[in-house]
């Protein structure tokens, strides 16, 4: 039996390839710092990414060989089911010496009121 003709483009990129770039992302970033024996933090590449981005996976991907776009990364994580960075956020912070400033906003707070304009007419001279 014969497999039947696909329509479309064949795909530029293997199945091997494919996994190498979802591989990446399980990677530490090359320029995010990390605590040596010594206690100091040192990044393995001062001028690389310190987390994982779109273009980032995209020039590591490149730098192993693998010719892939932006736009092609992030369609294959996203078939794959992968995050490629996680966001924090700046209110919290793990240090226990932090001190918060106090409730950080949320959707249920309250604006403040518009200034209310009277709308009886005022009269000159008054």
């Amino acid at each position: 039996m014969k497999d039947r003709p696909v329509s479309g483009r064949p795909r530029r990129i293997t199945e091997a390839e494919r996994s190498r770039i979802v591989a990446l992302v399980r990677q530490t970033p090359p320029g995010r710092p990390t605590r040596g024996e010594d206690g100091e933090l040192a990044a393995d590449d001062a001028a690389g990414a310190s987390q994982w981005t779109l273009e980032a996976l995209a020039e590591a991907a490149r730098q192993g060989g693998i010719v892939v776009g932006r736009s092609q990364v992030r369609r294959i994580l996203l078939a794959e089911g992968v995050l490629w960075r996680h966001t924090r956020s700046w209110v919290r912070s793990k240090d226990r010496d932090f001190e918060g400033k106090g409730r950080g906003s949320s959707v249920s707070t309250p604006t403040r009121p518009m200034a209310r304009r009277s709308s009886a007419p005022t009269s000159p001279g008054r």
